[in-house]
Order: structure tokens, then C-alpha cells, then sequence
């Protein structure tokens, strides 16, 4: 397929990208800035993108300049519409009304354009803690003004396919890690190990869904590949270790004890705030084997990843 893909420059807009381009897929990946701007982890994932397909900077979804490009092209089979307004997704001053603006910008003559050049499916990409997603406590409300925005993107997304009669996807994502992540929990609990510290996990009683980035990303290429081409709404939630988040501390733990040699101990607090839903996860178990998906291969890689970009 040739697929126009946004949002490639994030931690699991670089894996779905890389994971469709090895599944053979001719991926165009647009980008808002140009690759000199970003820095950190994001630049160390936008100087592996052209490696993946054809990047194209200094484009925004549905501007100018992304019209330009889809009406110059001779056809597009799938668009995946990965990109989301994240500036200060914790924050509850979070902008929802601008964050749906950009995240649907000129999105009727985006999909227009599409489908006059051949195009038949949409795969966009949504949140477990979106309002109404997954599985859990509480009624399922949405997490902070960032899971709203990207609820009423969804909404947004799902009429207007409908008036073009295009085949919508949405791919829920729940709490993925791995290699090229943003250095967040697991990262502090490898530094904090190898500086001989023992880190503390101080919300242990949330009950959430972790899954390995690369087998999000198998779980992604294969929505892509079976979307159907006639009009309809389907959707996937997959799911990975669901346990406490001082189980999965556990769990990393002894995983990355068996690679890095190193004790690799964490002390769980007694948690007594509970600010979020205690319980938030995806709900379709993913059968890595019948994707390709090693888990010890995918623990090696990660432990060997962190052995270089935290340690080194």
C-alpha cells in the first residue's frame, strides 16, 4: 500500500512507521518541523525515519502544503493519522478546543482530496484513557482534557468518513514501552539502577495495560493491512500486561536483572492518593506468535538499547 502517515517523529508514530515499512508498505511521512529543530530522543527517531520511506518537513496536517501533496501524488491508499496536539497533555489547562483544531484541520477537503485520488480507509489513532475506551473503574471518564480532545477528534474523524463513505479504523493505544521511548519510568528505574540507587514506584496500586512498543507496532501494521475498503467503523484495543503498576515494576525488574547484571530492586509505597481511575486497560489480548513477535527477543533488545542510550 502507499500510506500517508502523520505523527512519525513520536515514540509510537516512529515503531508503526518502521513496522509497516518493513511489512513492505511505501510510507510518506509528514513532519511539522524541520529535522534540525527536534532534539533528544525525537531527533535520534527523526534521523532514522528516512531510512523507513520518504519524509517530508515542514508540513502540517491539512495545511497548504499537505494538500500539495496528496493532490500530487497519483494515489493513496491508506491515510494513518497519527499526529495529535500533545503540548501539555498532563496539564488540566491543556487547550482542547485548539487541540481538536489541529488535530482535524481542513479535514473534509483532506479527505475529499484523498478520495479523488483513490484512497478508501483511514486509520487513526486513539487513547485508552479517551472517555468511553477500554475497560476499568470509575465509568470510564476521560483522564484530563487531553483524553477529551482526542475523544472528539474520534467523533470528528467517524462523520466525516461517513460522508465520504471511507473506511474509518481506530487503533487504541494503552501504555506502551520500549527502545527510543521518552525517558519516563522505565528509563528512571535503569538509571536509578545504575547508580546503584533503588528507585521507588510511588502509585504501585493503578491497575494499567503495558505493552511493548514492537508488538503495538505488529498489532498496528496488521489493523492497517485488514481494514476493509468499503464504508464501516472498526476498531482494536490491544492489550498487553495488565497488572498492577507495582506488578509491572516487578516484572521489568526481573527482566532487565537477567540482562544488565545488576540487582535491579524497587520499592513499592503504600499508595493512598488516587487521583486517576484505579483501573484503566485495553481489552484484546495480543497473540504476539501469530504476528512474528518474539517477547525475549523484544526484552533483549530493550535491556541492550538501555545499556547504550542510558548507561553509555
Amino acid at each position: 500500500m502507499k500510506i500517508l502517515f502523520t505523527g512519525a517523529s513520536s515514540f509510537t508514530g516512529y515503531w508503526f512507521a518502521k513496522e509497516l515499512a518493513a511489512q513492505g508498505h511505501e510510507v510518506v511521512m509528514i513532519l511539522r518541523r524541520e529535522a534540525g529543530a527536534y532534539d533528544g530522543v525525537r531527533r535520534a527517531r527523526v534521523d532514522a525515519l528516512p531510512s523507513l520511506g520518504r519524509t517530508v518537513h515542514g508540513c502540517r496536517f491539512g495545511d497548504a502544503r499537505f494538500m500539495e501533496l496528496i493532490e500530487g501524488e497519483f494515489a493513496w491508499d491508506l491515510l494513518c493519522h497519527h499526529a495529535a496536539n500533545v503540548t501539555g497533555y498532563k496539564s488540566d489547562d491543556f487547550d482542547v478546543a485548539a487541540a481538536l483544531e489541529n488535530n482535524t484541520f481542513n479535514l473534509r477537503k483532506v479527505l475529499t482530496s484523498l478520495v479523488a485520488k483513490g484512497c478508501k480507509s483511514v486509520l487513526l489513532t486513539g487513547s485508552v484513557f479517551e472517555g468511553g475506551e477500554g475497560a476499568g473503574s470509575e465509568g470510564l471518564p476521560s483522564f484530563s482534557p487531553y483524553g477529551l480532545s482526542k475523544a472528539l477528534t474520534a467523533q470528528v474523524f467517524t462523520y466525516y468518513a461517513e460522508v465520504q463513505g471511507l473506511s474509518l479504523g481506530k487503533f487504541v493505544i494503552p501504555n506502551p514501552f520500549g527502545p527510543y521511548e521518552e525517558p519516563r519510568f522505565t528509563a528512571y528505574l535503569v538509571r536509578s539502577w545504575y547508580e546503584g540507587k533503588t528507585p521507588s514506584v510511588n502509585t504501585p496500586a493503578y491497575v494499567r495495560d503495558n505493552i511493548h512498543v514492537s508488538l503495538l507496532a505488529k498489532s498496528y501494521a496488521d489493523f492497517a493491512e485488514t481494514l476493509p475498503t468499503e464504508a464501516g467503523f472498526e476498531k482494536r484495543n490491544p492489550s498487553g500486561y495488565v497488572e498492577s503498576q507495582g506488578s509491572f515494576a516487578l516484572r521489568f525488574a526481573g527482566e532487565m536483572r537477567r540482562r544488565l547484571d545488576l540487582p535491579c530492586e524497587v520499592e513499592l509505597k503504600r499508595q493512598t492518593e488516587f487521583t486517576e481511575p484505579r483501573i484503566r486497560i485495553n481489552t484484546e489480548p495480543v497473540v504476539g506468535a501469530r504476528l512474528g513477535w518474539e517477547e525475549t527477543r523484544a526484552w533483549d533488545e530493550f535491556a541492550a538499547y538501555y545499556q547504550v542510550h542510558v548507561c553509555g
